[in-house]
């Protein structure tokens, strides 16, 4: 069957810039690569607590058969949603199927015509996809740079009385694996009387005594508009959940797209969301030890003399800048060779120059397993 030549081009240019995409295979290679911080993906404890949870309330259905508005509104949605909302402090919350889903509902419905979103300008695809589907205008700042979103703000208000301002970031940015300075962020939201909105996908499971996230652990919950947490990273299963007011939550299930014409998650899928965080709640040691990995991961390299080409993070995500499609690739391809799982990050998923490895650090990685780890990449470079 022909296939349209102006995508086959497409297609030949990806390959000529050696950044085309193609789905790895399995491998038992050790795992620094993953979202599966703490493990919980793989936790037998978890997978037999659901199994046992949906036995015992005898729920032996496979689908949600249909939106949550029609039919898919199965009795599992309200008890998780309210064990979140009590869980993360906050008023409410709203199980999406995905952070994708989460994202593009919430920006592409919750700011109007007239209103105004600015973004750090390494926000997520999904965040920059439902700007895309909004009414709103936009402009991204500068990442983590705070005088030039007040720069923005500034310019925005004296052109405008009374305008409506989102100030959209990341607790974790999922490329870089930094983070930005919380408490000054708010304090400009609240200067200017703006709406914070905070994706929290990378540090559930990550930050808090309980894996709370990063603004619980920093007791800023009272300050944020929404937080949308997902669940396929820290947590280990799938799905999202948008944290905010009830009002809120009315509004997204009256006017999220993605929410009302998609079919629900399955009871299993739910119950996985629940176990997972009574497993949080229980299981401090997994938390406790990734945070040992990643001081351990930072205290290596900056001994091997590492630390410059590294961006600075106290997360679980460190990359290392390693330019250009070609070579980034081949010492992912060695890496992969002496047993690691490390992957390359190619432009244009970054900015060309910005290629990267991004190493994943996890509660079940020993402390052996990273010191060989980047040992082999020193030597490599």
């Amino acid at each position: 069957m022909n296939f349209p030549k102006n995508l086959t081009d497409k297609l030949e240019t990806r390959k000529k810039n050696k950044s085309l995409r193609l789905l790895p295979k399995p491998n038992d290679l050790i795992d620094f690569s993953s979202n599966d911080y703490i493990g919980f993906s793989k936790s037998e404890a978890i997978f037999d607590a659901v199994h046992q949870f949906l036995l015992d309330h005898n729920i032996k259905s496979n689908g949600a058969t249909g939106s949550r508005l029609i039919s898919g509104n199965h009795v599992l949605y309200s008890e998780t949603e309210n064990h979140i909302a009590q869980f993360h402090q906050s008023e409410s919350a709203l199980l999406f199927n995905s952070g994708y889903d989460a994202n593009v509902g919430f920006f592409s419905s919750v700011p109007q015509k007239g209103d105004l979103i600015l973004y750090d300008e390494l926000c997520h695809a999904s965040i920059r996809d439902g700007i895309q589907l909004s009414n709103a205008k936009s402009y991204k700042f500068k990442h983590n740079d705070f005088e030039d979103l007040e720069r923005l703000i500034s310019k925005a208000i004296t052109d405008i009385s009374q305008l409506i301002i989102y100030i959209v970031t990341e607790s974790v940015f999922s490329m870089d694996g930094d983070c930005p300075n919380m408490e000054e962020l708010t304090a400009v939201s609240e200067k200017y009387n703006c709406y914070l909105v905070v994706d929290e996908a990378h540090a559930l499971g990550v930050f808090g005594d309980k894996g709370e996230g990063l603004i619980q652990y920093l007791h800023l919950q009272d300050k944020i508009f929404a937080r949308i947490m997902t669940f396929g990273k820290g947590l280990g299963c799938h799905g999202a959940v948008v944290l905010g007011s009830s009002t809120l939550k009315s509004y997204l299930v009256n006017f999220a797209r993605s929410f009302i014409y998609s079919t629900g998650l399955s009871p299993h899928s739910v119950a996985a969301i629940l176990m997972g965080y009574h497993h949080l709640e229980k299981d401090k040691q997994a938390i406790e030890t990734l945070r040992e990995n990643i001081v351990f991961f930072n205290q290596v390299k900056k001994m091997l003399c590492l630390s410059p080409i590294f961006i600075r993070s106290k997360s679980a995500i460190q990359s290392a800048i390693v330019p250009g499609n070609k070579k980034v690739k081949s010492i992912a391809a060695s890496l992969q060779q002496n047993g690691f799982d490390v992957k390359a990050i190619l432009s244009p998923t970054v900015p060309e120059g910005q290629e990267r490895l991004r190493f994943c650090i996890h509660s079940f990685n020993s402390k052996e397993e990273i010191s060989s780890l980047i040992a082999c990449f020193s030597s490599l470079l």
